[in-house]
């Protein structure tokens, strides 16, 4: 029989009860999986990679405390300090140009002392606490214009401005599709979608040759010829694939991957686990672990759906997006169906600011799953497109 707790040390039982059991097998078999396959990645070049799979674990550990802590905190305590987060966020976007180092003609990285952290992941779930902010203090309920846009808009543009400045693309999309996707699912009119499609087509050639780096020109025609300069700036993609291709359908056996064993994969433990997994372990194995991703975002829109205010349903919808164009962008572009914009794989590649900001997020998906069964503390509509 359960029985129900008061308020104070009652709220951690009943809280406990309502674990999303789902959420955290989820994230546990994920993350597990991708600590081996990165033992497999780096089994020929274990010196040069100094242990990366037990660092990751490490990651793991720390991020899930801090995810802990997250999932702990009632979020609707988060609503209260949106926009404060998302300056803070922005202030350490600033600091990249001032403490930051040049790293492959990128600085992305604040240093201090021994420990270094990239601002433009955490930024994400700044941005994202911000337009749930945002959309829960709007009570427009119907399909939004392009006029009602104007301000989500100008909020994601500032952080999206300072990471293209870095330079660093893939991150900047990221930041746009999670606003576009959380838009989508808010309520946004017809009229307006064709209006932004309109203004993203004028404005490619614009981009294309005003707004981006040499290297990323290069990087986008070598993924519209991909069978040239396989040498040079197809290289990755091109193994990438063959890795994939040489998995066959039940794979080659653990860390018996011949493109991952002769290193003919660079890159294999951070932006390319994927084809070490996929040759690894063939067809089979990557359809689980697509299933897993995809089970993953869809129970964050369950998630959302069922959330008992606007900034909880949004928070989901934004965490979930987060994972699903991490995803997307990462598999497209090692089966080469997407140009190289180095975007890791969600708790499957290596990197401990990538790790940190997805476990957190999925802390505050835990936080709103737990307490879709508590009385909200606002009077506003809560659920999706409402």
């Amino acid at each position: 029989m359960r029985t129900r707790l008061g308020p104070g040390a009652g709220m951690f039982g009943q809280l406990g009860d309502h674990f999303d059991w789902v959420l955290f097998l989820l994230a546990a078999t994920i993350g597990v999986i991708g600590v081996v396959n990165l033992y497999s990645a780096t089994s020929v070049a274990r010196e040069m990679y100094r242990e990366v799979y037990i660092q990751q674990v490490y990651w793991l550990v720390g991020g899930g405390m801090v995810a802990t802590i997250a999932a702990a905190v009632d979020y609707r305590h988060y609503e209260r300090f949106g926009y404060a987060l998302y300056g803070f966020g922005v202030v350490l976007l600033v600091l990249v140009f001032i403490l930051g180092r040049e790293v492959r003609g990128s600085s992305r990285w604040i240093y201090l002392g021994p420990l270094s952290f990239q601002p433009s992941e955490v930024s994400k779930l700044f941005l994202i606490i911000a337009l749930a902010k945002f959309l829960h203090d709007d009570p427009k309920s119907e399909g939004r214009t392009l006029p009602d846009l104007i301000l989500p808009a100008l909020i994601t543009a500032v952080p999206t401005g300072l990471i293209v400045l870095q330079p660093d693309l893939g991150t900047a999309l990221i930041h746009m599709l999670i606003f576009g996707s959380v838009c989508a699912i808010t309520g946004i009119r017809l009229k307006s979608v064709l209006s932004l499609a309109l203004g993203a087509v004028v404005a490619a050639p614009i981009v294309w040759t005003y707004g981006l780096q040499g290297y990323q020109n290069k990087r986008i025609t070598a993924w519209l010829n991909p069978e040239e300069n396989i040498l040079g700036d197809n290289w990755d993609p091109y193994h990438s694939r063959i890795a994939i291709g040489h998995g066959g359908l039940t794979g080659q056996g653990f860390t018996k991957g011949s493109q991952n064993q002769f290193l003919f994969l660079h890159e294999q433990h951070t932006d390319f686990p994927f084809p070490v997994f996929a040759e690894d372990w063939g067809f089979a194995g990557c359809f689980a672990l697509v299933s897993l991703y995809a089970f993953l975002v869809l129970w964050a829109v369950r998630i959302g759906s069922t959330a008992k205010d606007r900034f909880g349903a949004v928070l989901a919808v934004g965490v979930g997006s987060l994972v699903f164009w991490h995803a997307i962008f990462n598999l497209g572009m090692v089966t080469g169906l997407l140009p190289v914009v180095g975007v890791t794989l969600p708790l499957f590649g290596y990197g401990g600011s990538s790790v940190l900001t997805v476990l957190v997020g999925l802390g505050l998906l835990m936080n709103v799953s737990m307490r879709r069964f508590s009385a909200p503390l606002g009077s506003r509509s809560s659920l999706l497109g409402s």
